[in-house]
């Protein structure tokens, strides 16, 4: 378990080097007939030297198991009993750092069914997997047949039948002035989307500077560089060069998410929707807050920093950089989960990767930066203030931001399957829950195992205290469906409330969720039409809906003069049978649309190029653009666009 929290952070670096053997595993297919109803679907994995395929059984916070899937499973046949595997090998995995269990060389897996249905002679399979050599790690998935006659089948490629051809025509739009999604407004709520994120990943660095790990090797380091340089200057020079190498090894743990951007656009905002990693991700932040709270220690393995010390030594520009790897190791234990949030925190298609790197690069910005300061001019050191329990008191601070943040993911994952068990009311009763027990600890009323004895109450802890007791009284007013501007986009929206709505769309409105019957609408009141692309788990679209579609003069545009259709890219709800399709990409590969999102999402890069939520597009019924997209924008730029597109109908 203790793993989960050390290794997640890397765990997505492996996804971008399957490219050194294209199929380290492949896969066969046989039925075995038992009896006249009774069969063993046996799947034979023939596996590349070096290469490991992992069992279906393993521990929680390890590598991802093998997971067998059976199309029409309980309507034409049943499963008896488990999928049986053959005999692994049971290891210390290195890479994970637990034991694992894998296979070499060649797998077999059994499953036994038993047709529910006389006539039935072939059955469709899925397998997911991971597979790892010592280098490198792939996350694939198969598609298997079996013929019921006994004979053997390869596995079958998802194919573009007729069907689906005519399904991925009816996505693309015949779009008239295309040339204005080029416009001038395009893509606005990018850039300052980057120096957003860029001044939180920069905040995050200030908080990890102020935390027991990392605030009393300031005066070691800079004292090291300016006394055994020989020369103020080069020890100057030193210093500087050690906060450039941080940057740039936090940089560098962003690199990954652009290979993975490019490959698929849509990828980081799978990612960041992901209903059992955003599960995975409440359950790591749990665990982050309680080890902030000082109830067990989250170190990397200290051989990698006696490695990294001991390079140290060399000397040089050599040395100086493995003394600022040595820093990232050993302070992980505090940088670790605020730089986890971060990368979390980042993983959605709004900004793609270069808004990781943003974050990441403010992050390290803001850990180098005193290192360089405190060089150039050495008194301002006298002026620091002494290391102590205030560095503790900081820590227990960020345990309960990261327990308020891992309810976010739980909420997100709620949000995408619909399961209503985190409402807006319930969720901001959590966070007052939280936010309370914040203020208990800062004014002295509950301790935690690293607590000293509290003599007195210093200001700044007092005036913190008062400060989230003044925020959890602003909270208290959301649990009777106050609009909380404040907090846009952390909460459930308001429309998803334990309150019987009157409408499930933004503020009440009247909106369609599928862009056929919203068209029809719209042909049918000739109105232009506001296509929304969005997502339950995108906080930038709540903070829209929130703060700037609430402002009155936006929400009568709206209300008046627009047909709102709101595509949810991330709606994991599958889609009836007869509307699943393969959609062939330019780059040949096929996928299956299964749900809601995947189809919108398809939609959007289509016809619109892009994967980014919010998104917003003005058009006329017949297709036409009125004006360039608009995305993520103040309440009066966004009314002059809107007011642009009526207009130009007009």
């Amino acid at each position: 378990m203790k793993n989960i929290a050390i290794y997640f952070v890397f765990l997505f670096s492996f996804i971008v080097c399957r490219g050194q053997v294209a199929e380290p595993v492949r896969w066969q297919a046989r039925a075995e007939k038992l009896s006249e109803t009774e069969y063993n679907l046996i799947f034979n994995a023939s596996i590349e030297p070096h290469w490991h395929l992992y069992s279906q059984n393993l521990p929680e916070g390890g590598a991802l198991p093998t997971v067998f899937t059976f199309e029409n499973a309980g309507e034409d046949f049943e499963l008896v009993g488990e999928t049986k595997e053959s005999e692994p090998v049971t290891e210390h995995d290195p890479v994970f750092d637990m034991e694992l269990s894998f296979f070499d060389m060649k797998a077999t897996f059994t499953q036994k069914i038993k047709l529910l249905k006389p006539d039935i002679n072939a059955v469709r399979a899925h397998v997911e997997f991971q597979a790892c050599d010592d280098k490198s790690c792939i996350f694939s998935d198969a598609g298997l047949a079996f013929s019921l006659d006994g004979g053997k089948a390869e596995i079958k490629q998802l194919e573009v039948d007729e069907k689906s051809a005519m399904l991925s025509e009816k996505l693309k739009l015949d779009l008239k002035n295309q040339g204005l999604l080029k416009g001038e407004d395009q893509g606005q709520g990018g850039g300052n989307s980057l120096a957003g994120i860029f001044i939180l990943g920069f905040l995050g660095g200030l908080l990890a500077l102020l935390t027991p790990c990392v605030f009393p090797m300031i005066p070691l380091t800079v004292s090291f560089f300016t006394k055994q340089s020989g020369t103020r200057k080069k020890g100057i020079s030193n210093a500087v060069l050690y906060g450039v190498f941080i940057v740039v090894i936090y940089m560098l743990l962003s690199i990954p998410f652009h290979f993975l951007d490019s490959i698929d656009p849509e990828i980081l905002n799978t990612i960041s929707t992901n209903v059992w990693l955003n599960i995975a991700f409440f359950v790591i932040f749990v665990f982050f807050a309680f080890s902030f709270f000082g109830y067990y220690e989250l170190t990397l393995p200290s051989s990698w920093g006696n490695k990294m010390d001991s390079a140290s030594g060399t000397g040089g520009v050599i040395g100086i950089f493995f003394m600022a790897l040595t820093l990232a190791i050993v302070s992980f234990s505090c940088t670790g989960p605020i730089l986890g949030s971060l990368l979390v925190g980042s993983l959605t298609a709004e900004g793609g990767a270069a808004q990781l790197t943003a974050g990441i690069t403010g992050f390290g910005f803001a850990l180098a930066l005193p290192f360089g300061l405190f060089a150039l001019f050495p008194n301002w050191l006298n002026s620091l203030p002494r290391s102590g329990g205030w560095m503790t008191t900081v820590k227990v601070m960020l345990g309960f931001l990261e327990l308020a943040l891992a309810f976010k993911f739980l909420s997100n994952a709620d949000l995408v399957q619909h399961w209503g068990i985190l409402k807006r009311e319930i969720f901001i009763g959590i966070w007052i829950v939280i936010f309370a027990l914040m203020a208990f600890y800062l004014f002295g009323k509950i301790k935690f195992p690293h607590d000293g004895p509290l003599k007195k109450l210093g200001f700044i802890r007092m005036a913190s205290g008062v400060l989230v007791t003044a925020f959890v009284i602003y909270l208290i007013p959301g649990i009777w469906g106050a609009n909380l501007k404040l907090l846009s986009g952390f909460p459930p929206p308001m429309f998803y409330s334990v309150k019987q709505q009157e409408s499930d769309c933004p503020l009440g409105l009247n909106c369609f969720k599928d862009f056929d019957e919203g068209l029809e609408y719209a042909k049918a009141h000739n109105k232009p039409i506001l296509l929304d692309f969005t997502g339950w788990a995108c906080v930038n679209c709540r903070k829209m809906e929130e703060n700037v579609w609430s402002v009155p003069k936006v929400y009568e545009q709206l209300r008046d003069n627009y047909v709102l259709i709101s595509l949810y890219v991330d709606d994991r709800k599958e889609l009836p049978e007869n509307k699943q399709f393969n959609y062939q990409l330019e780059s040949g590969r096929v996928k299956k649309i299964r749900t809601i999102g995947e189809k919108w999402a398809t939609f959007q890069a289509i016809n619109f190029h892009t994967a980014s939520q919010p998104y917003y597009i003005i058009i006329t019924p017949d297709m036409e653009l009125l004006g360039p997209s608009q995305q993520y924008t103040d309440a009066e730029t966004y009314y002059d666009w809107l007011k642009k597109g009526t207009t130009a109908v007009k």
